[in-house]
């Protein structure tokens, strides 16, 4: 494969290493050193709502507190929770929030985890094997700047519906071989840090895979985020609670009208809520 950017061409893939082995590798080092120790090693954050952070101006979404930035979008994930008799949601919650910058996007979801024991390594082993298995895609690890991450390139459909939803620049620039034959290779960059007692996952999408430019300020955003983990017990992989900003309720009392910010306004591209089923 020939999509990968950050990982030496002669060092072996490690994505199709089998979960099992992934286990037993986390848990020998487990007894040796605590989860946020991997996270020490990161230059600045993501961080700890315990530890001393710096001052910026955020979005607070209950378990994480986001970055705000010029030219960024943020959408709410949401997940049903209660279904009608035809399947319609009548209630959700919100499980992740999809930070918009240009032609990029990164989905952000927080978890909990282990005290002394990281998810990673785990997730990424799984990851890699539903999108071999399932998806029929291609995957590789790599070094990135939040440590071990992966690649991987699936199959997109591109059906007459989807090519009418997309800007005309866009669909313009598809080869048209891959609209002949109904799919493009789509690449997913996965991104995941190991914190004191919680699992901080991005997937990015988009222009930021190749365009470092993009990719910067995704990366600065996800730098900078600040998770609130709580001391409620819950077990490993359940998602930290997340709360709608008080930004987004106001911006909707207005009609749609753009919430404003102290010397920029963050929703510029217009906040959204979403839904995902």
């Amino acid at each position: 494969m020939a999509f990968g950017r950050r990982r030496p061409a002669d060092e072996p893939a490690k994505g199709t290493e089998p979960a099992e082995e992934r286990a037993e590798a986390a848990a020998d080092s487990a007894a040796e050193a605590p989860a946020e120790q991997d996270k020490a090693e990161i230059e600045g954050g993501p961080w700890d709502s315990e530890e001393s952070f710096p001052e910026l101006q955020r979005l607070d979404f209950g378990a994480m507190q986001i970055p705000v930035a010029p030219g960024l979008g943020f959408q709410v994930n949401f997940e049903a929770t209660e279904v009608d008799d035809e399947g319609n949601p009548l209630n959700g919650r919100p499980v992740a929030v999809l930070v918009q910058y240009g032609e990029s996007a990164m989905q952000i979801q927080v978890f909990a985890a282990p005290k002394r024991t990281g998810i990673w390594a785990d997730v990424r082993a799984e990851t890699a094997r539903e999108v071999t298995e399932q998806a029929q895609g291609q995957v590789q690890e790599g070094e990135g700047p939040f440590g071990q991450e992966l690649l991987a390139m699936v199959p997109a459909a591109l059906t007459e519906d989807v090519l009418a939803e997309m800007p005309d620049e866009v669909r313009e620039q598809i080869p048209a071989e891959f609209v002949e034959q109904g799919w493009a290779p789509q690449i997913i960059r996965f991104i995941g840090v190991d914190g004191p007692r919680w699992f901080l996952q991005a997937v990015v999408q988009g222009a930021a895979i190749e365009d470092e430019e993009q990719w910067q300020v995704l990366e600065d955003v996800f730098r900078g985020i600040v998770v609130s983990r709580g001391d409620a017990p819950m077990p490993p992989r359940e998602l930290l609670e997340l709360t709608i900003p008080d930004e987004f309720t106001e911006a909707g009392d207005d009609d749609g009208a753009e919430a404003e910010g102290e010397s920029f306004n963050p929703f510029e591209r217009g906040p959204e809520i979403t839904e995902v089923r």
